[in-house]
């Protein structure tokens, strides 16, 4: 015999229990009714991509996190999915000819990187993408966050903000400080760190990176005004207010006006001014965007719900023309339900009629004599759409009751010598006890009430 293996998963990577499972059900069922309300399409992709799909497209400090995937004897060089955005691109360019823009596509999957696991970040996990391709301008750009916005309050969450930012306004802001090339990326990666080191910290990083105390310091004021740009109306002021600043820029100039029509248009939507937010320190990593950029974050006093962003998209209107002869515009966002989720389990927020178990009833054996009418009901139930589940174990009804009650199934049916001869069957509710006996035709319909 081999020696005995420790059950272990990989680093990063877990394991679910039914209860787990049927939470997290729960999670991308509201999230794909929100998908589907607003006319997104579902497609799936392989979890593995071309290795030459993949590489290139993100920015080498993302792609060092990419999975490789190769076998013994490929010939093909493959690597795991990093994400649905980038297989997103492949599938347009390979199936456009069946497809009609816009095209607004769903995708809700596993993708993998090799990230160092912390609270709220793994190595395997889902995603929760929703994107519109061939579509450009504002109504896009708003379909998007007003999409954000409504799956994060369907889920019963009131305390967050999409923060908003734009690639080109990004840009306008480098030129505004004298920089270009190689100095542009230090200074994003730099602003990106404003959440985590304060304005101080970041002031600090542009002096070891030798810019100049005036450049600093007019950059230092233009990304303080966006920290008073908490809602719709005070970023519109801030839009407003800087354009005299940033206006002689082409980029600026231009992502500001972007960034207005978007406001302008989620007010027209009717979304909750509180909910979104202009934020110049929000840069987003990938290589791939071009446009409006997006984040949502939460906004919990409780150092134990800091997980980090919530949601992350924007717009990236080249992407696909890597896969074909020309670009075309696109917009999407993704939801990161891995978070999600652990806030949810970390405040019960889940509806009370979400049991343990997906069954609902438990029908119980009595003994051998009364087996084949249990059968009998069990199939009864099926029939109608209950879901049933037989107990297979020879022990007691006592035993079969505290079994249910530990699995959390609600209704019981007993099947005993007495209900057998009269053609009866008793149904209970473990809740509060309550006993009914009836006769076995009418089962279901009684069933189907206490339900």
């Amino acid at each position: 015999m081999s020696p005995q293996i420790a059950p272990r998963v990989p680093k990063g990577m877990r394991d679910f229990t039914p209860a787990d499972m049927l939470r997290r059900q729960y999670v991308i069922d509201t999230i794909t009714t929100v998908f589907q309300t607003f006319g997104f399409e579902p497609i799936q992709t392989p979890v593995m991509e071309l290795h030459e799909t993949l590489m290139g497209k993100y920015g080498d400090d993302a792609e060092k996190l990419i999975y490789q995937a190769q076998h013994v004897e490929g010939k093909e060089s493959l690597a795991l999915r990093y994400d649905l955005t980038v297989p997103l691109a492949r599938y347009y360019a390979q199936h456009e000819s069946e497809l009609t823009l816009p095209f607004r596509r769903y995708h809700i999957a596993p993708v993998w990187r090799a990230e160092r696991p912390q609270r709220g970040r793994y190595r395997e996990f889902y995603q929760c993408d929703a994107d519109i391709v061939g579509a450009s301008g504002a109504d896009a750009d708003a379909e998007i966050v007003s999409l954000i916005v409504t799956a994060l309050e369907r889920l019963g969450f009131a305390d967050f903000l999409v923060k908003v930012n734009h690639r080109r306004l990004l840009t306008g802001i480098g030129q505004y400080a004298g920089l270009s090339g190689e100095a542009l990326g230090s200074l994003y990666r730099t602003i990106d760190k404003t959440d985590k080191i304060g304005l101080d910290g970041v002031r600090d990083e542009f002096l070891k990176n030798g810019l100049d105390t005036a450049v600093i310091q007019r950059m230092i004021d233009l990304l303080a005004a966006t920290q008073q740009a908490a809602d719709m109306d005070s970023s519109l002021h801030v839009i407003s207010s800087i354009r005299g600043t940033l206006g002689a820029f082409p980029d600026a100039l231009a992502g500001l006006n972007e960034l207005e029509a978007l406001f302008r248009t989620l007010q027209v939507l009717g979304i909750d001014k509180h909910r979104v937010g202009l934020d110049f320190t929000m840069v987003r990593g990938l290589s791939y965007y071009t446009g409006p950029i997006f984040e949502t974050v939460l906004l919990s006093d409780d150092p134990e719900e800091r997980v980090g962003s919530v949601s992350g998209g924007g717009r990236y209107d080249e992407l696909i023309g890597l896969f074909r002869k020309e670009s075309i515009p696109t917009v999407g966002m993704s939801l990161g339900i891995e978070r999600l989720i652990d806030l949810l389990n970390r405040r019960g927020q889940y509806p009370a009629s979400l049991t343990r178990t997906v069954v609902q009833t438990l029908v119980t054996v009595f003994n051998a004599d009364t087996h084949t009418a249990s059968l009998q009901v069990l199939a009864e139930l099926r029939r109608a759409g209950i879901r049933a589940e037989l107990y297979m174990q020879d022990k007691s009804v006592g035993k079969q009751i505290n079994y249910a009650d530990k699995k959390g199934i609600p209704l019981i049916v007993l099947i005993g010598p007495d209900e057998l001869a009269a053609g009866q069957v008793k149904i209970k509710r473990l809740s509060d006890g309550n006993e009914q006996v009836i006769p076995q035709a009418e089962v279901v319909s009684a069933l189907q009430g206490w339900l």
